[in-house]
């Protein structure tokens, strides 16, 4: 039985990112890039006003002739004169021979003059070319997960097309005579199966591709043939049959399709039954059969291991601070992660654990907010103690 964290380093150690594809901006949101993204032009390009008002030489006296006006997108084509103004909107184009812009507020206009109030100086209301950012400076490095602030960005670089990871393709693999997926007859004396289709939805909220393939019954030659079915895909995830109960074959099942395993238990609860090992170039991770179990040990091992295969360091959820709404008792050698709901203060939130912590009990964990970490052999904690918490919203 290996710790959490040993058991996070050997899952990522095997990984390698996806190859390289080219998509439309558009469709990049979410995505990791491949390579970092340089700027293909200058911005702003021009020296342009930030302000409606007028362009003039702050040299200039009090009162001043406007000779023309020049909207974005419309450049003033000619120099401006001592004595003269050009009218002037936001994003405007600075015509040659002007070195400030005076706001609409500080002028008052009659006819084709203005009178100035207020003081100036060269620059004022101007923003510079390249003064966001300029042609070759890099705007964003590879390894990044594309939000929407980068998308602009990016799309002001005047890249229509963006260099990215492929989307990991995850197998979803649910095994068990007992379960049936959801609309199909549910056999005597079983279930219906939540797992795979929770699991897909984590996957592609994460950036992956998930795939659900049919269940295998409990046979070996069923799960070894399912196992050969993902051969191709990037990750294979299973749920179910990972323990050590009679019934319990994916390890022994795949092994007939050439598994290679590397651990099988890790001291955790909820999730203590957990595999890792390789069928082929394959990476497996076998997630056990109980519903938050499974969810569970997803978030702290699948979904850093997808990170990886997209190009990110494969980092696990980073902890936050909360303070305890009930006494918790001592902890044995495994690692707890509690639900637990979180009340806002003006401090910190106050995190309540479940009454029931059964790891079958999905809708606890549907309605919980985080999961409450409590390390091996941690002491009893009580009303009030500041405890480490993985946000589940």
């Amino acid at each position: 039985m290996i710790s959490v964290q040993d058991a996070r380093s050997r899952i990522l150690s095997a990984l390698t990112p996806t190859s390289a594809e080219i998509i439309p901006l558009a469709h990049a949101a979410g995505r990791v890039t491949a390579t970092a993204i340089p700027a293909r032009l200058t911005h702003p390009p021009h020296d342009v006003s930030a302000m409606d008002g007028y362009a003039l030489r702050h040299t200039d006296g009090e009162t001043l002739h406007i000779i023309g006006e020049a909207p974005a997108g419309h450049p003033w084509p000619g120099t401006i004169a001592p004595g003269q103004a050009i009218r002037l909107f936001t994003g405007s184009v600075i015509p040659r021979g002007a070195d400030c812009v005076v706001i609409q507020e500080n002028v008052t206009r009659t006819e084709n003059h203005i009178t100035l109030s207020g003081p100036r100086k060269p620059g004022q209301n101007i923003r510079p070319a390249g003064q966001d950012f300029t042609a070759g400076q890099t705007l964003l490095p590879a390894s990044h997960r594309l939000t929407a602030r980068d998308i602009g960005l990016i799309a002001a670089a005047n890249h229509p097309w963006v260099s990215v990871h492929r989307r990991p393709r995850v197998a979803i693999l649910a095994t068990g005579d007992e379960i049936a997926l959801p609309g199909d007859p549910i056999p005597d004396g079983g279930i219906v199966s939540s797992n795979a289709h929770a699991l897909a939805a984590l996957i592609t909220q994460s950036g992956g591709d998930p795939s659900i393939l049919p269940i295998a019954p409990d046979t070996h030659h069923a799960i070894a043939e399912a196992g050969r079915a993902a051969a191709g895909f990037d990750l294979l995830l299973t749920t179910g049959g990972a323990s050590v109960g009679d019934h319990d074959l994916v390890a022994s099942g795949l092994q007939q399709a050439g598994l290679t395993l590397d651990f099988w238990t890790i001291a955790m609860r909820p999730g203590k039954p957990l595999m890792h090992g390789h069928l082929g170039p394959l990476p497996l991770i076998g997630l056990p059969g109980n519903p938050v179990s499974a969810l569970v040990c997803a978030l702290l091992f699948a979904l850093p291991a997808l990170d990886r295969l997209q190009g990110l360091p494969g980092h696990p959820p980073t902890p936050r601070k909360a303070t305890l709404a009930s006494a918790l008792q001592a902890n044995d050698h495994r690692a707890d992660h509690l639900r637990a709901t979180l009340t806002p203060t003006d401090t910190l939130p106050l995190a309540t654990p479940a009454s029931r912590q059964d790891s079958g009990q999905l809708r606890t964990l549907a309605l919980a907010d985080a999961l409450i970490l409590r390390p091996p052999h941690a002491p009893r904690a009580e009303i009030g103690d500041v405890v480490d918490v993985i946000l589940l919203r």
